[in-house]
């Protein structure tokens, strides 16, 4: 199983990424130690997420969300 996770920051900014282990993700999301999320300030929230088969699948359904180029649609899109 795999996920599909948007994040927001203090800085109004969203995140969009996949990983097969949400929480250790989301954990270095935190300590800082992804620079893509950095700008989004020193707050970060998971605002959407979606469980998937397999890691492969959630890559697609990422790269879909980020063509979008609307965090709202993207976020309406995972919580179907």
């Amino acid at each position: 199983m795999a996920w599909v996770y948007i994040l927001r920051g203090s800085s109004g900014r969203h995140y969009i990424g996949s990983a097969v282990d949400l929480d250790a993700r989301f954990a270095q999301h935190l300590r800082g130690h992804t620079a893509t999320t950095k700008r989004l300030g020193n707050r970060l929230e998971i605002v959407a997420k979606k469980e998937v088969a397999s890691l492969g699948e959630a890559r697609k359904l990422e790269c879909i969300l980020k063509r979008k180029k609307n965090p709202r649609i993207a976020i309406y899109h995972l919580q179907k």
